[in-house]
């Protein structure tokens, strides 16, 4: 409604490129019952061909979302963290075991376990045991040093299952000992720093994010019914079921934990993503980023029953569409909905990035927006 405050808050706001009006469209419709905010964009040889916003940044304040606006990426993060490590391939060999470079992992018959398979969610660790204290939860190395001691659930390789906040307690553990002692988080917004306009925020102080909040209903896993494996689960994402606020905290986007931490905005991360469908503006080398992804683990996850294929860290396109029509992509989803990724066969980057949170079972933002674009593309 003209002159509606609320309708203008929601209204959606950024350039497109001519042919690509369906895919503003569909971000119209995804923002009119939206809670809060959200941020769609798409590049393609470093040029931006999306680049929308809008709704609330901050739906107790009020606070629009802008082009600057930022939000905690959760496992969005682990796809920098595995474009870290292809970039590092020449120092950190997925196919090593992982005692090359972390001797106290050996415990617990752990000893021929191997980088790829810690990357690829097959290492048999998707929680800590015994649980870590709360202050420790966010905390990557001291979780390191209690997975080095354990004992996996299954030998390493042999089941795939998503490691939720283990993967970045092992990976960065992984980077630091590779590096010489490298602080990880560093070593990831340096890799994605190279690409031009792709700031991420992990080891730096972020600007205000976007407010967090939970759509009515939100739940987690919604593949699974098993009761056992619920409890599992519950385990796994503790430090983000307890305190449903605890994501708006610094504690939270400070804490640096690299599989679900980082800070950045839409626009940075599609051209993180479209610099690596061009080797001339990779920051990882087109050997080392092909062999990231290529399919690592494949089948129904474990402990979620949900279908999953992974490359070395990247997520990878799947039978559920995660990453769209596109028969060839990867990158990585984000809790609640977000999803950022590359289709290299088109040299696209993009990114979906919003502060609301819903059940995977119903939400369809990004499938609309991801439909839409590929729609847009063959016309062209």
């Amino acid at each position: 409604m003209r002159g509606d405050p609320a309708a203008a808050r929601s209204a959606p706001r950024g350039p497109v490129a001519p042919g690509f009006s369906a895919v503003a469209d569909a971000f119209a419709d995804v923002l009119a019952g939206a809670r809060g905010g959200a941020a769609f964009s798409v590049v393609r040889d470093g040029v931006p061909l999306v680049e929308l916003h809008g709704g609330l940044a901050d739906p107790v304040t009020g606070r629009p979302w802008t082009r600057d606006t930022v939000a905690v990426l959760f496992s969005g993060t682990k796809g920098l963290a595995a474009t870290a490590c292809a970039a590092l391939a020449d120092r950190l060999d997925p196919d090593a075991p992982v005692v090359r470079y972390w001797p106290e992992f050996a415990a617990g018959g752990k000893a021929t376990a191997t980088v790829a398979q810690v990357l690829a969610h097959t290492v048999g660790l998707p929680y800590v045991d015994p649980e870590p204290a709360t202050a420790d939860a966010l905390d990557d190395r001291a979780c390191a040093v209690a997975l080095a001691r354990q004992t996996p659930l299954w030998e390493p390789g042999s089941r795939v299952a998503y490691h939720a906040l283990t993967w970045g307690n092992l990976v960065a553990e992984l980077v630091r000992r590779a590096t010489g002692g490298a602080d990880p988080r560093v070593v990831l917004e340096e890799v994605v720093g190279r690409v031009p306009g792709a700031r991420v925020f992990l080891a730096t102080a972020p600007p205000e994010p976007a407010r967090i909040v939970r759509a009515p209903g939100y739940r987690i896993s919604t593949f699974l019914d098993d009761p056992r494996r619920r409890r599992a689960v519950e385990r796994m994402y503790r430090v983000l079921l307890d305190d449903a606020d605890a994501v708006n905290s610094p504690g939270w986007y400070r804490s640096g934990a690299l599989a679900g931490a980082a800070v950045a905005g839409a626009p940075a991360m599609a051209r993180a993503y479209a610099a690596l469908t061009d080797p001339a503006r990779s920051p990882v080398r087109p050997a080392a980023l092909a062999r990231a992804v290529r399919t690592h683990a494949t089948g129904t996850d474990a402990v979620n029953d949900r279908p999953v294929r992974f490359g070395l860290g990247y997520e990878l396109a799947d039978r559920l569409g995660t990453f769209g029509p596109e028969p060839v992509a990867f990158g990585h989803s984000g809790a609640g909905g977000g999803r950022h990724g590359a289709w290299p066969e088109r040299r696209i980057g993009f990114s979906f990035l919003t502060n609301e949170m819903r059940a995977e079972d119903v939400d369809d933002r990004a499938a609309r927006l991801l439909g839409a674009l590929h729609g847009c593309l063959r016309a062209a």
